[in-house]
């Protein structure tokens, strides 16, 4: 997957975190990020990782996001790589 539909496809993560306020909830809390952040750091690949690191921490919420936008999770995982950094795969 290309960078630049990696950061679609991250942005359109963000987007569905931003429109579930439990979620959203979550999110912020897990990263440590301020409502602020959101729309000031959504240009940033880093901060598009951590959106879909997020996505894909359980199975849940990554099927909630394919779901509601028609992606699939292999593609969410993709976008992961294509954005760089993070954690390697150790298994």
């Amino acid at each position: 997957m290309e960078k630049q539909q990696a950061e679609i496809l991250a942005i359109q993560a963000l987007s569905w975190l931003a429109a579930d306020e439990e979620i959203l909830g979550q999110f912020l809390n897990t990263t440590g990020a301020a409502p602020g952040d959101l729309r000031a750091r959504a240009a940033e690949p880093e901060f598009l990782g951590f959106v879909l690191d997020f996505i894909m921490r359980d199975d849940e919420t990554i099927l909630g996001f394919c779901t509601a936008t028609k992606a699939t999770p292999e593609s969410v995982q993709r976008a992961r790589a294509a954005l760089g950094g993070g954690l390697p795969n150790w298994t």
